[in-house]
């Protein structure tokens, strides 16, 4: 029987670091997030390339291919970066790297010791890790989880004992599902979980819908025991937003974007009907 759903209410995302931590992290801002992480002599961070924002003088960036990916050749051909990017502190004192949210969204540090070495996250969720952490990218190999969109049949997932860090669109809350408790989350919605929790597509309404538009097409059954962890503004949505917006007929500056364009064409084509010779 499903455990009520109020046992185990959602809650904001908070990180203990724990006392026997080495490396000190710092993570500034509001909405667009940096993590700034200090780097003593000899010590290394990888992140996602191009996500790094400042460092300090002591600090070397070398961008290298990432064997590990299983899916390094699919992810390739849909657009996925397929490299890493490490910062060496190769001096002898302390220093700094400060990288930044590729997008409007909050950093998470995710401690995956905690997650028994394992959590799995959107393709685009891993922004840098310190220490022991492995990201590969899977195929869900059932076809019922295969979904319009890359993000609903690529997985990413982080392994190992270090700390990661993800991103998260908008806010992020937090929900431990007990053993049988299932939640109905919209499938974007989904930043990263457990591995412990089952997940399954579940499509709401018929696919024409798909081919008209439609928001909540496909939401994720998850069934506890685990986290999972919910952001409230996935990329997909936001730019999605943005341009319906730029393109939608009642916009003004699209009208005379279109006028301009049209009477600039009708200029060139008049232009050289009067100047070319007959």
């Amino acid at each position: 029987m499903a455990a009520p759903f109020f046992s185990t209410p959602f809650q904001p995302f908070v990180y203990q670091s724990p006392e026997d931590a080495v490396t000190s992290f710092q993570i500034l801002g509001g909405e667009a997030q940096i993590v700034q992480i200090m780097l003593k002599p000899e010590d290394k961070v990888s992140a996602k390339p191009g996500c790094m924002c400042y460092m300090s003088g002591s600090i070397q960036m070398e961008n290298v291919y990432a064997p590990e990916n299983e899916a390094g050749m699919w992810q390739w051909l849909f657009g996925k970066n397929v490299t890493k990017t490490y910062f060496l502190n190769s001096g002898s004192t302390d220093g700094f790297v400060g990288i930044a949210a590729p997008s409007l969204g909050r950093v998470l540090p995710i401690d995956l010791a905690k997650f028994g070495g394992e959590i799995l996250c959107q393709p685009d969720a891993f922004l840098c890790s310190i220490g022991d952490v492995k990201v590969s990218n899977t195929f869900d190999q059932r076809a019922r989880n295969v979904v319009a969109g890359v993000e609903g049949f690529l997985r990413q997932k982080l392994s190992g004992q270090g700390l990661a860090f993800i991103v998260g669109g908008g806010s992020v809350v937090q929900k431990n599902l007990e053993v049988g408790e299932t939640l109905s989350v919209d499938i974007s919605s989904v930043i990263a979980l457990s591995s412990t929790l089952n997940v399954q597509i579940k499509y709401n309404g018929p696919m024409r819908r798909a081919v008209f538009g439609g928001d909540n097409l496909v939401t994720a059954m998850v069934t506890g025991p685990g986290i999972v962890f919910i952001q409230s503004l996935p990329f997909p949505r936001l730019s999605q937003r943005i341009a319906r917006t730029v393109t939608s007929p009642n916009n003004p500056k699209l009208f005379m974007q279109i006028v301009i364009f049209c009477f600039l064409a009708y200029f060139v084509l008049v232009s050289s009907l009067l100047f070319t010779d007959v």
